[in-house]
């Protein structure tokens, strides 16, 4: 018996925008966490009346790249506490559906070249302290290089909290298949997180045709080991090399409507994938078109 794919959420950033929440750069999806918390729940709540099975917690934008070191210094962790609850409260009221305690590139989204190892736990291990009592899974997302992925791990060991599942999510590089941004190849990293737990090795926040191309090569390697999926941003493509998250808001492509993203999420299911869902700015139409995909396969 095929299994049933799992519906994931949407961009929690756009989504806080697109429905009036507070939102500028360089706080991103973080500021409505103390401007109005009351629309992160309600973000939550419109990607699970859209049929998403999972609401990943709005930590995403909990680092000091995105609200300044002084502020993470003082509230890192209760903020990240505060995304866990709000999750938690749009969860509750729909039975079923999980909580992923998002854990987020550490020094800047795209940019692996900007990793500090030696600086990597004081940043993630306020993070998984705050979120720690809310979360059913761990999503490490958005990562951009095998490093980010074995720092999730050895954060969550650090802190006692791997009793829950670990999923494990990289960005890839918009002009080079079946490569990370950090230049690793696709094969390595899902190896990688093989060999680190995880049960579920997926793409993010990269365009959908490669995120196809990636999905592919993912379900070759890992087999019935680890579940794979993909959850593809609506950015319009850019290759400049010096693509800069904070650099403003970006442009949205015009041809990834829900239908046609479906499309692309139709392919990945056929070719093995178990977890389907979006990133930026994939709203609860898309996600509701998926769910309406996933339902019609059985």
């Amino acid at each position: 018996m095929v299994e049933r794919a799992m519906v994931l959420d949407g961009g929690m950033g756009r989504e806080l925008l697109r429905i009036g929440a507070p939102f500028r750069q360089p706080e991103w999806s973080a500021l409505a966490l103390w401007d109005g918390p009351q629309w992160v729940v309600q973000a939550h709540t419109n990607f699970i009346e859209a049929g998403a099975q999972m609401v990943t917690t709005n930590s995403y934008a909990v680092v000091p790249f995105h609200i300044g070191q002084e502020r993470f210094d003082a509230e890192g962790r209760s903020l990240a506490a505060l995304a866990g609850r709000l999750a938690r409260e749009a969860a509750h009221a729909a039975p079923g559906v999980l909580v992923a305690g998002s854990l987020p590139p550490l020094f800047g989204s795209y940019r692996p070249d900007l990793f500090q190892p030696a600086a990597a736990a004081d940043v993630i291990d306020p993070l998984v302290a705050g979120l720690a009592d809310h979360v059913d899974v761990w999503l490490g997302e958005t990562l951009g290089s095998i490093i980010e992925a074995t720092t999730v791990r050895e954060a969550l060991d650090r802190a006692g909290v791997a009793d829950r599942p670990l999923w494990l999510s990289f960005t890839l590089d918009d002009t080079h298949p079946a490569r990370l941004r950090s230049g690793e190849s696709v094969s390595d990293a899902v190896h990688a997180a093989l060999g680190l737990g995880a049960g579920a090795v997926m793409f993010n926040c990269c365009q959908a045709e490669i995120i196809t191309t990636a999905i592919r090569e993912a379900v070759a390697v890992a087999g019935d080991r680890a579940k794979v999926g993909g959850y593809a941003n609506r950015f319009a493509p850019s290759h400049a090399e010096d693509v800069r998250a904070n650099a403003g808001i970006a442009r949205f492509r015009e041809d990834l409507d829900p239908a046609s993203y479906g499309e692309f999420v139709e392919g990945w299911l056929d070719d093995g994938a178990t977890m389907v869902g979006g990133c930026c700015g994939m709203n609860p139409d898309h996600i509701r078109t998926i769910a309406s995909l996933v339902q019609r396969r059985g």
